[in-house]
């Protein structure tokens, strides 16, 4: 708990116990939650917080780089707490999202990249994962 509120300390970061527990429940989290399953986390807790609060709270913290959101599930936004350089392996089945952290050396050729200075790159992977093989 001292760490992540080190962390958050200089980000001009209101604590509350809500947000609290909105990072807790990020902290070290693997699973790549949208926002109503935190909500739906968090809640059991606080329950008159607002779903509102939960969608604030990660979008202020997507704005200050402490989480990322992906996009790589149509149907709703993703959040990731380890904003560490890496690449994402996704099920097509049941849509779970799995960290991989290995570089992978990729050029774009000068006539493909429309003059831009890349400063940085996300691949996402595809496949089905070992639990909707069985």
């Amino acid at each position: 708990m001292k760490s992540m509120l080190e962390k958050y300390k200089n980000s001009n970061f209101k604590m509350t116990p809500q947000r609290m527990a909105i990072l807790e429940y990020l902290d070290g989290n693997r699973q790549h939650p949208s926002a109503e399953e935190i909500y739906r986390s968090v809640s059991v807790r606080f329950p008159t917080m607002s779903f509102a609060t939960v969608y604030n709270t990660l979008e202020m913290l997507v704005s200050k780089g402490k989480v990322m959101e992906l996009t790589i599930d149509v149907g709703k936004k993703r959040f990731d707490p380890d904003t560490t350089p890496h690449h994402h392996l996704i099920c097509r089945s049941c849509r779970s999202i799995a960290d991989i952290f290995e570089d992978f050396s990729i050029e774009v050729a000068k006539g493909s990249n429309a003059d831009f200075d890349i400063t940085g790159h996300h691949i996402e992977f595809y496949g089905i994962c070992p639990s909707c093989k069985k």
